[in-house]
């Protein structure tokens, strides 16, 4: 499997973030954490751009760790690779040792493998068994939400996820088809979407199917609800003057990310008070004006990052016991 396909998305501009937590005499031998470690690109570059740091990384999928322990190797013990979900962040770094971090580092989504690899269930463009989860160890697959979710659950599930305008009508014909023969292959999925569409909505926003396969995926992989708790854990883990970049790709995730570093940035004193004690102070400093985006150039040149939306924010202040 070529590792030159995958172009990791805004790398410089991440490493550019967390740079002034990972270098330099005041952080003689810093802790990065990359929570999604994928194909390894953004670790690798970690590694590489800051000497004197040690990287922990974190990936539910066991193949992506085989893959990016290989890739790593050179690093010897520098490197630290996890398999886990980035929600336990703060119980991986309590069973290593490490009470604080200076760097966190998400890139959400699928990985390029995931995505490259047919049978894994989670591209639309190619036939392929409907599994999408990331960690195939566990949990229950595309195929058995489609087939055993009631349907009012399926509508709010690419509502929510999706943010698909025509859920009732595809499920109501993902209900009358499975009826027949339950669903087993992505194929069958993409041409049921394709016919329950109207002829304007197929003429938006790309292959009308991708909207249902990223609510199937956010749902299988409970995606959304991990975000939720991993965020603040990982603000939480941050010492003072550490840094967090975080990617995401959709409108749902980048939502999320902006209202835990709104909430930490703000200062929560109740109205009126003459001067903010410490304890009402920001925590965070925003370090990105809203999301930034890929430029065009880097969109050319790697397509998977033109959704990219990219969040910073800097640690300023402990947390009041």
């Amino acid at each position: 499997m070529s590792q030159t396909r995958h172009v990791p998305v805004m790398l410089q501009r991440c490493l550019d973030l967390l740079a002034p937590a990972l270098q330099g005499p005041a952080h003689p031998e810093p802790v990065v954490v990359d929570c999604t470690l994928g194909l390894g690109g953004h670790s690798e570059a970690l590694l590489a751009s800051f000497p004197t740091a040690r990287l922990i990384a974190l990936d539910r999928d066991k193949e992506a760790l085989r893959l990016s322990g290989e890739r790593l190797a050179p690093y010897g013990d520098r490197a630290t690779l996890v398999h886990a979900v980035y929600d336990e962040l703060p119980e991986v770094l309590e069973r290593l040792g490490v009470p604080k971090v200076q760097g966190i580092l998400f890139d959400l989504g699928v990985s390029s493998m995931q995505l490259d690899e047919a049978d894994r269930g989670f591209a639309y463009a190619q036939d392929a068994p409907l599994d999408m989860r990331m960690d195939q160890s566990t949990g229950v697959s595309a195929a058995e939400v489609l087939n055993t979710y009631p349907p009012g659950e399926l509508v709010r599930i690419l509502r929510a996820y999706g943010e698909e305008k025509q859920a009732k009508r595809i499920v109501s014909a993902v209900v009358r088809e499975r009826e027949k023969e339950p669903f087993s292959n992505s194929a069958r999925l993409v041409e049921l979407i394709r016919d329950a569409l109207p002829q304007a909505a197929k003429r938006t926003g790309g292959n009308p199917a991708k909207r249902t396969f990223q609510a199937l995926r956010i749902e299988v992989n409970g995606e959304l609800s991990v975000l939720e708790q991993a965020i603040p854990a990982a603000v939480g883990s941050l010492a003072v003057g550490g840094r967090i970049a975080v990617l995401a790709y959709h409108s749902l995730e980048d939502r999320l990310v902006k209202q835990v570093f709104a909430a930490g940035a703000a200062n929560t004193a109740p109205p009126g008070l003459p001067v903010v004690p410490e304890r009402y102070q920001p925590r965070l400093k925003l370090l990105t004006r809203g999301a930034e985006l890929p430029t065009e150039e880097e969109v050319a040149e790697n397509r998977r990052a033109a959704p990219a939306r990219l969040r910073g924010a800097q640690r300023i202040r402990e947390e009041e016991r």
